[in-house]
C-alpha cells in the first residue's frame, strides 16, 4: 500500500481544508476531531507523510511522541477528564479510515460512554472554544 497525498489530512496540512487547530509546529498539527468520541477528542497528525505506523519513519515517531504526551497533559488539564485513551489505527480492517499516520487522544469521563468512532459531527463553535482552551495549557 502506498501513501496517497490526496487524503484529507494531507489536504489539511497543506491548508486546503480548514481545521480547528490546537497547536502546530515543525513536527505535527494538533486539531480537534470533528467527529469526536468524547468532549475534547484531539488528533495529532505528523507532518511527515506516511500511511500509518507500519511505514512511518522511526525519526518521525521519536519526534512526535513527546508532543503526544505534552498534548495529553494539556487536554486533561483543560477538560477535567477522568482519564485518557490514546488510539492509533493501522489499515482498514483495524479501523483506519484516513490513511495518513495520526494519533487520537480521547478524554474519558467517569460514567459517560464514548461515542462510536466517526459518529456524529460536533458543533463548530464548541470545537473552536475547546481548541483555544486546550492550547492555553500548552
Amino acid at each position: 500500500m502506498t501513501y496517497d497525498t490526496t487524503n484529507i489530512f494531507g489536504k489539511i496540512l497543506r491548508g486546503e481544508i480548514p481545521a480547528h487547530k490546537v497547536h502546530e509546529d515543525a513536527t505535527a498539527l494538533v486539531m480537534m476531531d470533528i467527529f469526536p468520541q468524547s468532549r475534547g477528542h484531539l488528533l495529532i497528525i505528523p507532518k511527515t507523510p506516511s500511511r500509518n505506523l507500519l511505514d512511518a519513519n522511526p525519526g518521525t515517531l521519536s519526534a512526535v511522541m513527546p508532543l503526544v504526551q505534552r498534548v495529553a497533559k494539556a487536554l486533561l488539564a483543560a477538560t477535567g477528564a477522568d482519564g485518557l485513551r490514546l488510539a492509533q489505527f493501522n489499515e482498514a480492517p483495524a479501523g483506519q479510515t484516513v490513511f495518513h499516520l495520526h494519533f487520537h487522544l480521547i478524554p474519558v469521563y467517569e460514567g459517560t460512554p464514548l461515542a462510536p468512532h466517526a459518529g456524529g459531527k460536533a458543533d463548530d463553535p464548541e470545537l473552536a472554544a475547546l481548541a483555544k482552551a486546550i492550547a492555553s495549557y500548552l
